[in-house]
């Protein structure tokens, strides 16, 4: 029985890759920690013909170097059946050994290479990349049995280096694929695997930390609850996770400071930042460095950027959406929480509630495919942003969680409340409320019409204040 949980559309792409009967060069890559490595291994475990992976570059104790790498390659070919002889002094005598093992141990079946953390073997001056564009271009790609599958963390390097390669491995891969973090629907299913009980309610609290990664996941443990494990985990002396923001950075980036610093400031304002406010606040020069730093930030699904609603589409902001280092940097970071047991006292703390309201609605952000199915619309194209209106002599202002601008001239209002009962409004609310509908009236054509849409956790208790909203949406769309 397969331990893989969901990634159903990358299980079925390899597969029909493996049933090509022509070489295949597929390149994976998403943020560190998702499972990439878990995914061939267990898919390909009984197909694999040779397997390697790169040796760390992040060694405290000393630099690794090219002959480090060349060292660990030369032993995984001896392992894997080739006669020991002597270790090679170059890339290009390295994939030259590869390629003899793999024609010497060849039966006619499909022969899978796999590659992991291929980025770590590229040291500097070990012209590794020349000979491993000339390993696939004169040797696989002319072999129908080859597959060579290549993973990395360090996705920038990936990006340059494989997807974006304007060299000798220009237009050579044939497959890419960016794994990315769980849905909740399957960190449940994940759960529901290791035996481990936790409510729905649970399990959205457990997201807005851990994000749906399953690495993080994976240190759960049976027969504690959810505030037992987030204390184990983050708050306790030897927490398994304490000082996992600054490894994750550490072991993506030779040079993390910058990339550290971005993160840091998004995390600051919910709703995100502009280009040009980022790089004032960071004395950064916004040159092409920069552009690449974002964009290998959001390829990593650290960072997303989005056009608000009413604004230029040239104005486009940056949030942060990793769940893991939003919560890192607001509860552990410079926070000098001693408390073992920090989580389990301070439940109904009111930082801990307001930080339960934003996460909920960043959860609802990355899972907007669950929610347009249960208003029915998932086939309806549209644009998601929150939308902030400051007030000013003509117009009141407003901030809404969520807007979904459907070309079907329907626009969602939608209202986000992570509580433990029913949303029962008050005549306040209801107040409220009809102000952020008749603000956004204002800013939408004649054509449009709005809809307030409740995204809560049990669901909406019927009173003379609740017919205001359309439609209400509960925690169990979600994990469809």
């Amino acid at each position: 029985m397969s331990k893989i949980i969901g990634r159903k559309q990358e299980i079925e792409e390899l597969n029909n890759l493996y049933d090509s009967g022509k070489p295949e060069f597929v390149a994976i890559y998403g943020r560190r920690r998702v499972g990439k490595t878990f995914l061939v291994k267990e898919l390909f475990q009984n197909k694999m013909a040779f397997y390697h992976s790169g040796v760390s570059p992040f060694d405290k104790e000393r630099k690794i170097g090219m002959k480090d790498q060349l060292d660990a390659f030369y032993s995984s070919l001896t392992q894997q059946g080739l006669d020991e002889s002597h270790c090679p002094k170059t890339w290009s005598e390295a994939f030259l050994m590869l390629g003899q093992l793999l024609d010497q141990i060849n039966d006619g079946r499909r022969q899978v290479i796999f590659i992991d953390e291929l980025p770590w073997m590229d040291t500097p001056r070990s012209k590794f990349m020349v000979a491993f564009e000339h390993f696939w271009n004169t040797w696989g790609a002319w072999r129908d049995r080859v597959m060579l599958i290549v993973c990395g963390s360090a996705t920038s390097w990936m990006l340059d280096n494989l997807i974006n390669n304007k060299g000798g491995l220009y237009d050579r891969l044939t497959w890419q694929i960016k794994l990315s973090p769980f849905t909740i629907a399957e960190s449940k299913a994940f759960f529901e695997m290791k035996g481990i009980a936790l409510s729905d309610y649970d399990i959205v609290e457990a997201y807005m930390i851990f994000g749906g990664i399953p690495y993080y996941l994976n240190y759960f443990q049976k027969g504690k609850s959810l505030a037992q494990n987030i204390d184990l985990l983050l708050f306790a002396k030897n927490a398994k996770l304490k000082m996992e923001f600054q490894r994750l950075f550490g072991s993506l980036f030779i040079n993390p400071d910058d990339y550290i610093s971005t993160v840091k400031l998004l995390a600051r304002r919910h709703t995100g930042y502009t280009r040009e406010e980022l790089t004032k606040s960071l004395g950064i020069n916004p040159g092409g460095s920069f552009t690449k730093m974002l964009e290998t930030l959001a390829a990593s699904d650290f960072i997303a950027h989005y056009h608000p609603f009413g604004r230029s589409k040239k104005e486009i902001r940056y949030k942060l959406t990793d769940c893991f280092c939003k919560f890192y940097l607001h509860f552990i970071e410079d926070q000098h929480i001693t408390d073992p047991t920090f989580w389990q006292r301070n439940q109904n703390m009111p930082t801990i509630n307001a930080w339960r309201g934003l996460s909920f609605e960043q959860v609802c952000f990355q899972h907007i495919r669950q929610i347009k199915r249960a208003l029915g619309v998932e086939n309806v194209a549209s644009t998601e942003s929150a939308w902030i209106v400051r007030s000013d002599d003509d117009h009141n202002g407003a901030q809404i969680d969520m807007l979904i601008v459907r070309d079907d001239r329907v626009v969602n209002l939608c209202e986000m409340k992570f509580i433990s009962k029913e949303y029962e409004p008050t005549a306040e609310d209801e107040m409220k409320l009809r102000a952020r509908i008749a603000t956004l009236q204002e800013h939408l054509s004649f054509k449009q019409v709005v809809h307030l849409t409740l995204v809560t956790t049990v669901g909406l208790k019927p009173n003379a204040h609740s017919g205001v909203i359309q439609q209400t949406i509960t925690l169990g769309s979600l994990f469809t």
